[in-house]
C-alpha cells in the first residue's frame, strides 16, 4: 500500500501560515502597547494576579517601535486574524475536518497513554489517526483561545461602545488581563507545537507546505519521541511510496 497521502487541504495550509504571521505581529505589537502602561490596574492601584505590576516587557520582544505604530499594526493584524479564523473555521465545518480535532470520549485516556510514551513508561507508540490525543487537544484549544483573544480585545478597544462585551469579563482591567493571558497561552501552545514538529515529526513540515505526507515516516511508524528515533528506526515501513500527480 502506498504510504504517500494528501494530508492538508490548501485552505488549511494557507490559513496556517497567515495565522503564523498575524499572531507573531499581534503578540509583538500587543506587548509594545502593554509597555505604555505595564500594569493591569489603574495608576496607584495593584492587580492581585500580577506580581510584576509596573514591570515592562523587554523591548526586544515588542514590535511597532512606538505606541501609535504598534496600535496600527495590532489592529491591522486583528482584522486579518478574524477574517482568517472565519475562513478556517468555515472550512473545518463545511469540509468535515472538525471531526479531526473535536474532543471525543476516550481522548483523556489516549492523552495519558501518549504522556506515558513520551516519558518512556510505555514502550510502543499508541495507535493514532491523523492526530494523537495531545495534538487534538492543542488544535482544539487554539481556536477557542483565538475567540477569547478577539472578544477580550474588542472589550478593551471599545469598553464604552462595546460595554456589553466588556461586561463578559467583569470590567476593563479583567478584560485586559484575560486578553494578555489568553495570548500568552496561545504562544506557549504554538511554541510547544513547533518544538514537537522539529523533534518528533519533522516530516510533517512537507505536509503543511505541499499537503503531502509520508505515513511510513509518521511518529507511530518510527516509534518517535522528542529527540529519540528522530530520523527513523527499525520499525520504519519499507512499503513503496506513491508519487503525487503532477
Amino acid at each position: 500500500m502506498a504510504s504517500l497521502v494528501k494530508r492538508n487541504h490548501w485552505v488549511v495550509r494557507l490559513t496556517h501560515w497567515v495565522n503564523v504571521l498575524a499572531v507573531v505581529i499581534m503578540a509583538g505589537s500587543g506587548m509594545r502597547i502593554f509597555n505604555a502602561h505595564p500594569a493591569f490596574a489603574r495608576p496607584g492601584e495593584r492587580f492581585p494576579l500580577n506580581p510584576w505590576e509596573g514591570t515592562p516587557i523587554p523591548p526586544w520582544l515588542t514590535f511597532g517601535a512606538w505606541l501609535g505604530g504598534a496600535r496600527h499594526w495590532h489592529f491591522a493584524m486583528m482584522w486579518l486574524l478574524v477574517l482568517n479564523g472565519l475562513v478556517y473555521l468555515g472550512f473545518l465545518f463545511f469540509h468535515g475536518e472538525w471531526r479531526d480535532i473535536v474532543p471525543r470520549r476516550g481522548d483523556a485516556r489516549d492523552a495519558w497513554e501518549m504522556l506515558r510514551f513520551y516519558l518512556f513508561v510505555r514502550r510502543d507508540h499508541p495507535h493514532q489517526g491523523k492526530h494523537n490525543a495531545l495534538q487534538k487537544s492543542a488544535y482544539f484549544a487554539m481556536p477557542v483561545l483565538g475567540i477569547i483573544i478577539v472578544l477580550s480585545g474588542l472589550a478593551i478597544w471599545k469598553p464604552v461602545t462595546l460595554g456589553f462585551i466588556t461586561a463578559l469579563f467583569v470590567n476593563y482591567k479583567w478584560a485586559r488581563f484575560v486578553h494578555f493571558v489568553a495570548m500568552a497561552l496561545l504562544i506557549v501552545l504554538a511554541l510547544v507545537h513547533v518544538f514537537m514538529v522539529f523533534t518528533v515529526d519533522p516530516y510533517s513540515l512537507r505536509a503543511i507546505v505541499t499537503g503531502w505526507y509520508d505515513r511510513a515516516r509518521s511518529p507511530e511508524a518510527r516509534n518517535a519521541r522528542p529527540f529519540y528515533h528522530l530520523f527513523g528506526s527499525a520499525r520504519e515501513s519499507t512499503a513503496p511510496r506513491e508519487v503525487p500527480p503532477a
